[in-house]
């Protein structure tokens, strides 16, 4: 790529990002489009678009560019949540598992990729790994207690008596 084209491919990432701070992902969508390729190339181009996407709702179309970020930034937690995101809500589960299970393994301090992964143990059925999981969110940020209740994905464990005691122990 040009040094041009990478200057034209800057910019567009930056419009991007302004169009997803406005709520406006389908300007964001068709300004990054108009680099086709040369997206796919650029580890911030490829966030984008899967972001993007993300916020249209498109999420198996996320998966390819948040994969292809993946590829090129690995160590990136924000990127592999992004993508277990869009897993989950393909019913690719054991995938979206994989994806945070990498991210925690790059930074284990965040409670937020712990409580995530407790939510898709919970979805798996996987008892023992989802009151794993989320007594270590809870231990690292005892804030996520609160969100706890109002959790879908913890429907399959919630009448769970371990659960019960966990999520309503004083933090």
């Amino acid at each position: 790529m040009t040094t041009e084209a990478i200057s034209h491919l800057r910019r567009a990432c930056t419009e991007a990002e302004g169009y997803l701070e406005l709520g406006l992902p389908e300007h964001a969508l068709a300004s990054l489009q108009r680099w086709g390729q040369h997206v796919h190339g650029d580890a911030r181009g490829c966030y984008l678009m899967g972001e993007t996407l993300r916020e249209l709702q498109r999420y198996r179309d996320a998966i390819f560019p948040l994969r292809r970020c993946l590829e090129l930034i690995p160590d990136d937690i924000h990127v592999a949540m992004a993508l277990g995101w869009c897993l989950k809500r393909t019913g690719q589960l054991e995938d979206a598992i994989g994806a945070l299970e990498h991210a925690i393994a790059v930074d284990p301090s965040e409670a937020v990729l712990h409580y995530n992964l407790a939510c898709y143990w919970s979805l798996a059925h996987n008892r023992r790994r989802a009151l794993q999981c989320l007594a270590h969110a809870l231990e690292i940020d005892g804030n996520f207690r609160d969100l706890v209740c109002d959790e879908p994905d913890f429907d399959p464990i919630r009448m769970d008596p371990l659960f019960q005691a966990l999520t309503t122990a004083v933090g």
